[in-house]
């Protein structure tokens, strides 16, 4: 199959329409109708029902569409391997995370990359824990860090530390400044959380545990699926809400949110660092890998690091990917700034 055709699949699939793909392909749209009908009759089906202004999946697409993903993300590590044969380490990672993550220990891990490379450029770009792990399934990036384990069988997901959970509330809430020990306390309070995601564990789960925990297991909990909107409506007095601690130190600084002192309901969550199973990583993505899983908080919030070994510099000994293994410098480039 015309691998033309695969990327015009993709581009269809993710934009939703033949015209936006044909923009994004540089195309006109009669050719990526006539690509699309070359890997549809390829296939024996068709991958898309054509509904006015937009394509929509079909049954077959769907079955289609992570195979798509595979080829075409395998076809860039067969890529990166080649220049990495070709270079060295020269070139560039790309690196998905969480964009609160970027205010904590997490700094330190990729300026010491940086300070120990020279000729690699890093690549940053922020998402949700979700689109993290859909970047790097999809081979667009090649490393990502996001909060908890990662169950697919085509990822793989290390430990990275762990990151303190805390409830805020409106500046001049009546338990700021007190001890919460006894549950009766917060009877009447409403709560903030994000939804569960089915068959993720992720920060709704988390909140309706630690409610639980605390014998609030008939709390008024409003999910919110955004961890900006959950940090506005609790200062605007809507509830209290369970956050990372990263990503309200601003607020907390500034007074404009308090951080209440509630025993019960205090805990951590995971963070993880992914890559693809069976995806090239080359000797800087490995070292970058290596330095974000050994330097990393522990659950008491505290930071601690292991010496990580730089790879040999020599370009003749090859690693298990078939690549070389030589040191790796950095110049951090940062791309996007996205949402949590």
């Amino acid at each position: 199959m015309d691998i033309d055709g695969v990327r015009t699949f993709l581009a269809i699939a993710e934009y939703g329409s033949f015209t936006r793909a044909a923009w994004q392909l540089h195309r006109s749209q009669p050719a990526i109708s006539r690509r699309l009908e070359i890997v549809e009759h390829e296939l024996g089906a068709p991958l898309f029902e054509r509904l006015r202004g937009r394509a929509r999946l079909t049954e077959a697409g769907r079955i289609f569409l992570p195979h798509a993903e595979a080829a075409l993300a395998s076809l860039r590590d067969g890529h990166e391997a080649v220049r990495g044969l070709q270079a060295g380490i020269e070139g560039a990672i790309s690196l998905a995370l969480v964009g609160t993550l970027a205010d904590t220990y997490i700094v330190d891990a990729l300026r010491e990359f940086a300070a120990r490379s020279a000729q690699v450029r890093l690549q940053l770009r922020t998402a949700s824990s979700r689109e993290v792990a859909d970047l790097v399934r999809r081979g667009e990036a090649t490393l990502g860090l996001c909060y908890y384990r990662v169950d697919r069988s085509d990822l793989v997901s290390l430990e990275a530390g762990h990151e303190k959970l805390l409830v805020v509330a409106e500046s001049g809430h009546r338990l700021a400044g007190r001890r919460v020990r006894d549950a009766h306390m917060l009877a009447g309070e409403r709560w903030i959380g994000f939804p569960p995601a089915p068959g993720e564990r992720g920060s709704g789960q988390t909140l309706a545990r630690q409610l639980i925990r605390a014998g609030l297991d008939d709390a008024d909990v409003t999910l919110v699926d955004s961890l900006t909107a959950q940090k506005r409506l609790a200062q605007a007095g809507f509830g209290l809400a369970l956050v990372p601690e990263s990503s309200v130190r601003d607020e907390l600084r500034h007074g404009a949110l308090v951080a209440l002192d509630i025993p019960l309901m205090q805990t951590t969550i995971p963070i993880t660092a992914i890559h693809r199973r069976k995806g090239y990583l080359s000797a800087a993505a490995k070292l970058l890998l290596a330095l974000l899983t050994t330097q990393r908080a522990r659950p008491d919030g505290n930071s601690t690091a292991r010496k990580v070994v730089s790879p040999p510099r020599r370009r003749e000994a090859k690693n298990d990917s078939g690549g070389y293994k030589t040191v790796c410098s950095n110049s951090v480039a940062r791309d996007t700034t996205k949402r949590r």
